[in-house]
């Protein structure tokens, strides 16, 4: 297929595991939460769907050389499968293909909360119980049931695991990995080039722990690529092994690696966030920051050309904050989502090439899978509020701050915002006691308030109507306040993940102190690790400077009990 550029019209611009440090909760950052609004038919097979049976999906996954196979879970957590089902991917039984969508009877009730699958196909669920079911081809072990023999229904993988929690799965295109709660990774399948990381290239036909130099260490992230392996550890390193013609591991050099190596060139850099394309590999870092390696005749490295690099080059960027970064290794494209919601994508785009990041119109990565990557596959499983009810909520979100409509108004600042009594009530404790009949407030039909300033308070108004937070990072901490006072402790969450996307060395002292005044411990956690990393700048920062004196006294002892002094 030529190689061209992609060219647009002028208006077409379209959970990681925790680990316990000396009994401190330190947290690496989570991917931004995969639910979002979306209509299904994005994605052509969802199309087929009655809309009865499209009510009740709310996780999907879409996969296959085609995009024509899915697995999707309903509300009463039934797992249903559909599609051409090669090589018995739909773990049905059979090897018919269907597009009337049947259940899998041994994963409904299970809890499924991950799904991987490689180029076999052969598929992997992960359940809450931290289970891992397998199916599918199996020509190289990669179901990791000791044999070679195709799977037509899931099948629990036990060797090694039995009794261990797994948090996390990946698949390369022949290959398995898991990821456990104790940071302990095993692999298994195809094993030609090292992927499975034993040392050698003998297929692995079970989990098999991986020793060599990350196995002492606590890995929270894994990803593969087609024929790749890549891990991060707790303390933002990076290692890959298997393949690397192409340089997709990111050590200087073309050579393939039976054991897990250091990607050298970010030791300076704290990853928080890794994936992987066909043959390349992002990184994001705790600043925001992403770096790619790899194959990129495509563009899918986002640096401006289409020379593959065999270390970490910076994806180009305006100045953006990035949150989350998104491939998968059954393309060529890669997307990530900055700070403010915007979404980017780059690589292989429906066929054409697209060599720097291009802002879109999406409201999340996934969608940018459904709508240009070949095939049209899911990079992740991922949660759906779908459009039905929609007409209503968007009724609701266009009352807001309408003056027609409303019967009653804030005054912060000297501006009005027009709300409605009754939207206030059903949404929240604070305003169902405020407009109680036997308080003034509830004849009212103008409030002033004083205690928050205006982009604050509409903020916070403006969310009870539509569920979002619309406010910048660093005005965050007024809405934190705010959610803090008026016990709304889904709106603190939302203001803690908001604020984490603005730390840096200069305000992390700042932010660690509002943290502790406000009980937002995620955010505490968070803006602890960040100033672990950066030791040395974050102390010698203005903000530090100006810290409570018990607040510096509590910091230094954690940062002990965490071997931050240590000889």
């Amino acid at each position: 297929m030529a190689e061209e550029e992609l060219t647009f019209t002028e208006n077409m611009d379209l959970t990681l595991p925790e680990r316990n440090l000396s009994n401190l909760a330190i947290r690496f950052p989570e991917l931004l939460p995969s639910r979002h609004f979306m209509d299904l038919s994005r994605w052509p097979i969802f199309c087929i769907l009655n809309t009865e049976l499209l009510s009740t999906v709310r996780k999907i996954f879409v996969f296959g050389n085609s995009g024509n196979e899915a697995i999707f879970i309903t509300d009463t957590d039934d797992v249903f499968a559909f599609g051409s089902n090669c090589s018995n991917c739909l773990g049905l039984g059979d090897s018919h293909s269907s597009f009337e969508p049947r259940k899998i009877d041994s994963l409904c009730q299970k809890k499924v909360i991950d799904i991987s699958f490689g180029s076999g196909p052969h598929v992997v669920a992960l359940t809450q119980a931290g289970e891992v079911y397998s199916w599918g081809h199996n020509g190289y072990c990669q179901l990791g049931n000791g044999s070679s023999s195709p799977g037509f229904i899931p099948g629990l993988v036990t060797t090694n695991l039995i009794n261990r929690k797994v948090v996390k799965i990946a698949c390369g295109s022949h290959h398995t990995m898991a990821l456990l709660s104790d940071g302990e990774v095993y692999a298994w399948g195809q094993n030609n080039c090292g992927q499975v990381g034993t040392g050698s290239s003998t297929n692995q036909p079970s989990p098999r722990k991986i020793t060599a130099t990350i196995g002492t260490r606590f890995a929270v992230a894994i990803a593969c690529g087609q024929t790749s392996s890549m891990a991060l550890l707790d303390n933002g390193e990076v290692y890959g092994w298997g393949y690397n013609g192409n340089g997709q591991l990111g050590i200087g050099n073309n050579v393939n690696q039976p054991n897990p190596c250091r990607v050298v060139a970010l030791q300076t850099i704290i990853i928080t966030q890794i994936v992987c394309g066909y043959a390349h590999t992002l990184a994001l870092s705790d600043e925001g920051s992403i770096y790619s390696w790899g194959a990129n005749s495509y563009g899918q490295l986002g640096t401006g050309n289409k020379a593959n690099a065999v270390v970490p080059a910076k994806v180009t960027s305006q100045s953006e904050r990035f949150v989350e970064i998104a491939a998968s290794h059954y393309s060529h494209i890669s997307a990530s989502m900055c700070q403010n919601g915007k979404v980017y994508m780059w690589g292989q785009c429906r066929g054409q090439s697209l060599t720097s990041p291009w802002m879109t119109r999406f409201s999340s990565t996934d969608d940018v899978f459904a709508a240009f990557s070949t095939p049209p596959v899911s990079w992740r499983i991922y949660s759906v509020d779908l459009i039905k009810g929609s007409r209503v909520a968007d009724a609701v979100a266009a009352a807001f701050d309408n003056p027609e409509t409303s019967d009653i108004k804030f005054v912060v600042d000297g501006k009005d915002i027009h709300v409605h009594k009754t939207i206030l009530k059903m949404r929240c404790e604070h305003f169902r006691s405020m407009f109680q009949s036997c308080w003034d407030e509830g004849s009212k039909e103008s409030i002033e308030i004083t205690q928050y300033s205006y982009p604050v308070y509409k903020a916070f108004l403006k969310y009870l109507y539509t569920d979002d937070v619309d406010l910048s990072p660093d005005e965050a901490i007024g809405l934190l306040d705010l959610s803090n006072s008026y016990c709304e402790e889904l709106l603190k969450m939302k203001c803690e993940s908001l604020i984490r996307q603005s730390i840096s060395v200069d305000n992390v002292a700042m932010l660690y102190a509002a943290a502790i005044k406000f009980g937002a411990q995620t955010l505490e956690d968070f803006c602890f690790r960040f100033s672990l990393n950066h030791m040395t700048a974050v102390t010698q920062s203005e903000a530090f400077n100006k810290l409570d004196e018990s607040v510096v006294k509590e910091f230094i002892y954690k940062a002990s009990l965490a071997g931050a002094f240590r000889n």
